[in-house]
């Protein structure tokens, strides 16, 4: 085994990871807090990518400006989301608040590209995609820039949020809410509003993801279909852990080049696609709960 050639792999496969990790971590602090599973998240990866890129395109925004113009937007989505369709389905049962995000994602795709139109963007961003020189003279091995800079974007974001949830008193009311709704509300903790920050801090992480994935894959329609990629890394990190979605991301990413690289030959290729999901399943059946996620016991 060429053991370079293996690290470039591994190393690919780890960053990212990191970015699959950015993604979940949407996920996770929806279902944490609320307790919804909110399918709408690659929707919003989308409407964030979508909306930088129309700034830019049609008003003639410099990427500088069309960064903090799309923040904005998502904030006031994560706000109107909570305002208009979380908050009327409190205390419904879980299945109507999943099924209002599957509805809330068709909504989402079909608006962003009503506005910005439905044509696959190209989305320049000062990162070149080249190999590491550092990498190259030190180890012999061929990484890309862009990876290696977009896992350090995403490790400053998932850093960012997890002092969030640790350190300040919106992270601890967040926890108390995510604890028990009903208790967090008897103490005074406003629990429409922590819901309100909670979903502007997911738009602005689907921002982030978006001008990633974006930048890479290009900006088209195929972009909502990166949070599929989440599921797999929520099975194994457990849907309400930060670190689960980390580690997670890392195991997904990592174990499907390595599958596909090695693996793929003998199977006729293709396996990067579907690996993961395999994976999970298998996982499922050993620890459904997750790596970091709590089991939980229901007596009857």
């Amino acid at each position: 085994m060429d053991i370079n050639f293996f690290a470039e792999v591994l190393i690919g496969g780890l960053l990212s990871g990191v970015m699959y990790a950015l993604v979940a971590i949407g996920f996770v602090l929806i279902y944490k807090a609320s307790g919804v599973f909110n399918f709408a998240q690659g929707a919003m990866v989308f409407f964030a990518a979508l909306t930088c890129v129309g700034f830019m395109d049609k008003f003639g925004f410099s990427l500088w400006l069309a960064i903090p113009a799309t923040i904005v937007a998502m904030i006031i989505l994560g706000l109107a989301i909570e305002r208009v369709v979380l908050r009327p389905l409190v205390n419904q049962p879980e299945i109507a608040l999943f099924m209002a995000t599957i509805g809330l994602a068709f909504f989402i795709e079909g608006l962003a590209q009503l506005i910005w139109g439905s044509q696959v963007h190209k989305l320049d961003i000062p990162i070149e995609d080249v190999p590491s020189e550092f990498l190259m003279e030190k180890f012999n091995i061929i990484v890309s820039k862009f990876d290696l800079t977009a896992a350090a974007i995403c490790g400053v974001m998932v850093a960012v949020l997890a002092v969030m949830f640790a350190k300040t008193k919106v992270g601890r009311a967040l926890r108390a809410v995510a604890d028990d709704h009903q208790a967090a509300q008897a103490v005074g903790i406003p629990l429409q509003r922590i819901w309100g920050i909670l979903w502007a801090v997911a738009g602005m992480v689907a921002l982030v993801a978006g001008l990633l994935w974006g930048a890479r894959n290009g900006v088209q329609f195929a972009l909502t279909f990166i949070a599929l990629k989440a599921l797999p890394v929520l099975i194994l990190g457990g849907f309400t852990s930060v670190p689960g979605a980390i580690v997670g991301g890392l195991i997904i990413g990592a174990s499907e080049k390595l599958a596909e690289v090695y693996i793929g030959p003998h199977v006729g290729g293709g396996i990067e696609g579907w690996f993961p999901y395999v994976l999970a399943l298998m996982f499922l059946l050993v620890r459904p709960e997750g790596l970091f996620g709590e089991k939980i016991i229901r007596r009857i």
